[in-house]
Protein backbone atom coordinates (compact mmCIF):
# COMPACT_ATOMS: atom_id res chain seq x y z
CA UNK A 1 0.00 0.00 0.00
CA UNK A 2 2.82 2.42 0.89
CA UNK A 3 4.61 1.58 -2.34
CA UNK A 4 1.46 2.28 -4.33
CA UNK A 5 0.94 5.65 -2.59
CA UNK A 6 4.58 6.56 -3.21
CA UNK A 7 4.25 5.79 -6.91
CA UNK A 8 1.04 7.79 -7.16
CA UNK A 9 2.59 10.74 -5.30
CA UNK A 10 5.64 10.65 -7.53
CA UNK A 11 3.49 10.55 -10.68
CA UNK A 12 1.49 13.55 -9.50
CA UNK A 13 4.63 15.51 -8.69
CA UNK A 14 6.22 14.69 -12.04
CA UNK A 15 3.08 15.68 -13.89
CA UNK A 16 2.66 18.95 -12.00
CA UNK A 17 6.18 20.32 -12.12
CA UNK A 18 8.04 21.86 -15.02
CA UNK A 19 11.76 21.98 -15.53
CA UNK A 20 12.14 25.75 -15.93
CA UNK A 21 11.50 26.89 -12.35
CA UNK A 22 13.19 30.17 -11.51
CA UNK A 23 14.74 30.88 -8.13
CA UNK A 24 12.24 33.59 -7.23
CA UNK A 25 9.17 31.47 -7.98
CA UNK A 26 7.16 29.77 -5.28
CA UNK A 27 9.17 26.82 -3.95
CA UNK A 28 6.04 24.69 -3.60
CA UNK A 29 6.16 23.93 -7.33
CA UNK A 30 9.85 23.14 -7.41
CA UNK A 31 9.83 19.43 -6.63
CA UNK A 32 10.61 16.86 -9.25
CA UNK A 33 11.43 18.05 -12.76
CA UNK A 34 10.00 16.60 -15.91
CA UNK A 35 11.54 13.22 -16.64
CA UNK A 36 13.52 12.13 -19.64
CA UNK A 37 10.98 9.48 -20.53
CA UNK A 38 13.41 6.62 -19.95
CA UNK A 39 11.48 3.42 -19.60
CA UNK A 40 8.24 4.97 -20.82
CA UNK A 41 6.13 2.51 -22.71
CA UNK A 42 8.18 -0.50 -21.62
CA UNK A 43 6.02 -3.03 -19.89
CA UNK A 44 7.58 -5.01 -17.08
CA UNK A 45 10.88 -3.10 -17.36
CA UNK A 46 12.29 -1.68 -14.16
CA UNK A 47 15.43 0.27 -13.46
CA UNK A 48 14.93 0.18 -9.69
CA UNK A 49 17.92 -1.23 -7.88
CA UNK A 50 17.59 -3.29 -4.74
CA UNK A 51 19.08 -1.87 -1.57
CA UNK A 52 20.39 -3.81 1.40
CA UNK A 53 18.59 -1.93 4.19
CA UNK A 54 20.80 -3.45 6.86
CA UNK A 55 24.10 -2.86 5.06
CA UNK A 56 25.04 0.28 6.93
CA UNK A 57 26.47 -0.60 10.33
CA UNK A 58 28.02 2.63 11.58
CA UNK A 59 26.72 6.11 12.15
CA UNK A 60 27.32 8.48 9.28
CA UNK A 61 26.53 5.88 6.63
CA UNK A 62 23.40 5.44 4.62
CA UNK A 63 22.39 2.61 2.30
CA UNK A 64 25.28 0.63 0.83
CA UNK A 65 26.26 1.22 -2.80
CA UNK A 66 23.94 4.22 -3.25
CA UNK A 67 25.17 7.66 -4.30
CA UNK A 68 24.90 10.39 -1.67
CA UNK A 69 24.98 13.34 -4.08
CA UNK A 70 22.12 14.81 -6.13
CA UNK A 71 23.24 17.14 -8.94
CA UNK A 72 21.37 20.15 -10.33
CA UNK A 73 21.34 22.20 -13.50
CA UNK A 74 22.60 25.79 -13.60
CA UNK A 75 20.45 28.24 -11.65
CA UNK A 76 17.90 25.51 -10.84
CA UNK A 77 16.56 23.66 -7.84
CA UNK A 78 14.50 21.21 -9.88
CA UNK A 79 15.48 17.62 -9.19
CA UNK A 80 16.59 15.75 -12.31
CA UNK A 81 14.83 12.53 -13.33
CA UNK A 82 18.06 10.52 -13.03
CA UNK A 83 18.15 11.32 -9.30
CA UNK A 84 14.86 9.52 -8.64
CA UNK A 85 16.32 6.01 -8.07
CA UNK A 86 18.87 7.52 -5.65
CA UNK A 87 16.15 9.30 -3.69
CA UNK A 88 13.99 6.16 -3.63
CA UNK A 89 16.88 4.11 -2.23
CA UNK A 90 17.53 6.67 0.51
CA UNK A 91 13.81 6.83 1.29
CA UNK A 92 13.62 3.03 1.65
CA UNK A 93 16.64 3.12 3.97
CA UNK A 94 15.27 5.96 6.10
CA UNK A 95 11.80 4.39 6.27
CA UNK A 96 13.35 1.12 7.47
CA UNK A 97 15.61 2.98 9.95
CA UNK A 98 13.31 5.55 11.57
CA UNK A 99 15.96 6.46 14.15
CA UNK A 100 18.44 7.60 11.50
CA UNK A 101 18.76 11.25 10.49
CA UNK A 102 20.31 12.85 7.44
CA UNK A 103 21.56 16.35 6.73
CA UNK A 104 20.68 17.59 3.25
CA UNK A 105 23.48 20.01 2.39
CA UNK A 106 22.79 22.35 -0.54
CA UNK A 107 25.69 23.71 -2.60
CA UNK A 108 26.17 25.93 -5.66
CA UNK A 109 28.95 26.77 -8.07
CA UNK A 110 30.87 29.99 -7.44
CA UNK A 111 28.98 32.17 -9.91
CA UNK A 112 26.65 34.72 -8.34
CA UNK A 113 26.68 36.56 -5.04
CA UNK A 114 26.99 35.00 -1.60
CA UNK A 115 23.39 35.64 -0.51
CA UNK A 116 21.95 34.44 -3.82
CA UNK A 117 23.94 31.22 -3.65
CA UNK A 118 22.99 30.59 -0.03
CA UNK A 119 19.32 30.95 -1.01
CA UNK A 120 19.73 28.68 -4.06
CA UNK A 121 21.56 26.05 -1.99
CA UNK A 122 18.73 26.13 0.57
CA UNK A 123 16.10 25.73 -2.16
CA UNK A 124 18.00 22.72 -3.51
CA UNK A 125 18.18 21.13 -0.06
CA UNK A 126 14.46 21.82 0.50
CA UNK A 127 13.59 20.26 -2.88
CA UNK A 128 15.36 17.05 -1.83
CA UNK A 129 13.62 17.21 1.55
CA UNK A 130 10.20 17.49 -0.14
CA UNK A 131 11.00 14.59 -2.47
CA UNK A 132 12.00 12.35 0.46
CA UNK A 133 8.94 13.26 2.54
CA UNK A 134 6.73 12.49 -0.47
CA UNK A 135 8.34 9.05 -0.44
CA UNK A 136 7.26 8.56 3.18
CA UNK A 137 10.31 9.75 5.13
CA UNK A 138 9.49 11.55 8.37
CA UNK A 139 10.33 15.25 8.24
CA UNK A 140 11.96 14.85 11.66
CA UNK A 141 14.65 12.68 10.08
CA UNK A 142 15.69 15.43 7.66
CA UNK A 143 17.61 18.68 8.10
CA UNK A 144 18.03 20.98 5.10
CA UNK A 145 20.98 23.40 5.22
CA UNK A 146 22.83 25.52 2.67
CA UNK A 147 26.52 26.16 2.22
CA UNK A 148 26.04 28.12 -1.01
CA UNK A 149 29.37 28.40 -2.80
CA UNK A 150 31.45 28.12 0.40
CA UNK A 151 32.34 24.40 0.15
CA UNK A 152 33.07 23.45 -3.46
CA UNK A 153 33.50 19.76 -4.24
CA UNK A 154 36.13 20.64 -6.84
CA UNK A 155 38.10 23.76 -7.71
CA UNK A 156 37.90 25.22 -11.18
CA UNK A 157 36.20 27.75 -13.39
CA UNK A 158 34.93 25.54 -16.19
CA UNK A 159 31.58 23.84 -16.77
CA UNK A 160 32.87 20.49 -15.50
CA UNK A 161 33.80 22.00 -12.13
CA UNK A 162 30.60 24.04 -11.97
CA UNK A 163 28.47 20.94 -12.64
CA UNK A 164 30.11 18.99 -9.79
CA UNK A 165 29.55 21.85 -7.35
CA UNK A 166 25.80 22.26 -8.06
CA UNK A 167 24.62 19.59 -5.66
CA UNK A 168 22.92 18.39 -2.48
CA UNK A 169 24.91 15.97 -0.36
CA UNK A 170 23.13 13.54 1.95
CA UNK A 171 25.19 13.16 5.12
CA UNK A 172 23.89 10.68 7.66
CA UNK A 173 24.26 11.43 11.36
Amino acid sequence: MIKRLSVISLALVLAACGSSTKLDENAAGAGMGAGSGAGAGQQGASNVQSVDLGASQGRGRGPANVATTIFFDFDSFTIRAEAQPILEAHARFLNANRGRQVSLEGHTDDRGGREYNLALGQKRAEAVRRALTQLGVSDGQLEAVSFGKEKPAVQGADESAYAQNRRVELNYK
